[in-house]
This record gives structure tokens, C-alpha cells and sequence, in this order.
């Protein structure tokens, strides 16, 4: 009862077939979710790359006030 028979391997292997295999739904649904996954990490590494000078200002919008301020 503990050890996996062949009919076990078999369902097993039919499973993994159809969720994986062919030309699928769900084959496309993993493709994509990988294609995400790369473009997060790319993403990931290109956040640490600055593209202009890091003086520590922020580039949010600024308020009247801050500008004001900037100003002086």
C-alpha cells in the first residue's frame, strides 16, 4: 500500500501530460505565467540602474511649496 504500483506512475504520467503537454490551455497558461516572471526580473535589475544623476532629490511631483522652496 506504500509503495507506488505502475498504475500509479501511469495516472501520474497521464496527468502530467494533459497539464503540461501539447499545445494546450494550460500549456499557454504556464508559457505566459514565465513570461511574466522574466519581465519582473528584468524589471528587478533594471530598478537598480539610475538613468540620470542621483543627487537624492525624488522625481515624485512636487507641491507649490516645495517649489517655492526649491526656489530660494
Amino acid at each position: 500500500m506504500g509503495a507506488m504500483s505502475i498504475w500509479h506512475w501511469a495516472i501520474v504520467i497521464v496527468v502530467v501530460a494533459l497539464l503540461f503537454g501539447g499545445k494546450g490551455k494550460i500549456s499557454n497558461l504556464m508559457g505566459d505565467a514565465a513570461k511574466g516572471i522574466k519581465a519582473f526580473r528584468e524589471g528587478l535589475k533594471d530598478d537598480g540602474k539610475s538613468d540620470g544623476p542621483s543627487d537624492g532629490v525624488s522625481s515624485l511631483p512636487r507641491t507649490d511649496a516645495e517649489k517655492e522652496e526649491l526656489k530660494r
